[in-house]
C-alpha cells in the first residue's frame, strides 16, 4: 500500500479579495453609492486601508471573501481536528462509498520515521495487517456501501483522506492563529502553513500578519508558550522581506 504525501491546491477564491474587503469597509463609513465605491477601490491600492481596518478589529468585512482548497494525502486524524472549525465548509471522501479493497494510502508520522527504517517497516506492516482485517470484513459483510460502512471501523487514523475546504478570510485568519502555532499538532500545522502560503500569493494584505498569535502581541498560550516568540517574529519578517525582494 502506498505512503501518502500532503498536497494542497487553492482551487478558487473570491475575485480581488482585498478590494471586496475594502468595499465592505468603505460602505460602512461612506454616504457614496456602491458603484462609486467600487470604482474607488478598483482604481487605487487598498493595502494600507485594509490593514488599518484589520488593526481596528473591524473583522466582519473579512467574511465577504472566501478561499477554497483541494487537500489530499492527509490523515483521518487531521480530519478530526480541522472539522472542529465549524465556520468552514467541508466535502470529504467517504469511507462508506469508497472501497479500499485494493489498498489505502496512509501517513507515516515524522517521529516514527525518526526512529529509523526498522520502525517504519513495522508501521507499514501494521498498515498491511489492518488492510487484511478490512478486506476480510468486506468478504463477510458484502461489498458496496453496506459492507464498507462497517468494515471501515478497523481502518486506522493514519488512513489517507481527501477533502475540499472553504473558509472566509476571517475564519482563515482564526484557523492560522491556532494551527500555525508551534504547539499545534505537526500535520495540521504543515497544512495550515501551506494554505497560508497559497493565500499570500493572492492577497498578501489580508494575510501578511496572519499566523500564531505571538506575531501580533503576547503569546496567547500563557504558561504553555513555546518560548520562541522572538524567533518566530524574525522568521516571518525574513520571509516577508524575501517575498518583497522577489516581486
Amino acid at each position: 500500500m502506498p505512503r501518502s504525501e500532503m498536497k494542497v491546491a487553492l482551487i478558487r477564491h473570491t475575485l480581488s479579495p482585498e478590494e471586496v474587503v475594502a468595499l465592505g469597509a468603505r460602505l460602512c463609513y461612506s454616504k457614496a453609492r456602491v458603484d462609486d465605491l467600487l470604482e474607488r477601490v478598483s482604481t487605487k491600492d487598498q493595502t494600507d486601508f485594509v490593514q488599518k481596518i484589520m488593526g481596528m478589529g473591524h473583522d466582519s468585512v473579512l467574511e465577504h471573501a472566501s478561499f477554497t482548497f483541494g487537500i489530499e494525502g492527509v490523515s483521518r486524524v487531521l480530519l478530526a481536528q480541522i472539522t472542529r472549525h465549524r465556520l468552514a465548509s467541508f466535502s470529504v471522501q467517504s469511507q462508506r462509498y469508497v472501497s479500499y479493497e485494493s489498498g489505502f494510502g496512509y501517513i507515516v508520522p515524522p517521529k516514527i520515521e525518526a526512529l529509523g527504517e526498522d520502525a517504519v517497516a513495522e508501521f507499514e506492516q501494521q498498515m498491511d495487517t489492518l488492510h487484511q482485517w478490512y478486506t476480510r470484513w468486506q468478504e463477510r459483510l458484502g461489498t458496496g456501501e453496506g459492507g464498507n460502512e462497517d468494515a471501515r471501523f478497523v481502518l486506522p487514523g493514519a488512513c489517507e483522506t481527501r477533502m475540499m475546504v472553504t473558509m472566509n478570510v476571517r475564519e482563515l485568519r482564526h484557523f492560522f492563529s491556532l494551527r500555525m502555532c508551534s504547539r499545534a499538532q505537526w500535520e495540521i500545522r504543515a497544512l495550515a502553513t501551506e494554505m497560508h502560503r497559497l493565500c499570500m500569493e493572492v492577497a498578501p494584505a489580508l494575510f501578511a500578519n496572519a499566523g500564531p498569535g505571538c506575531l501580533r502581541g503576547a503569546c496567547p498560550e500563557g504558561a504553555k508558550s513555546c518560548g520562541r516568540a522572538g524567533e518566530i517574529k524574525r522568521e516571518r519578517k525574513a520571509w516577508l522581506d524575501e517575498l518583497s525582494n522577489n516581486d
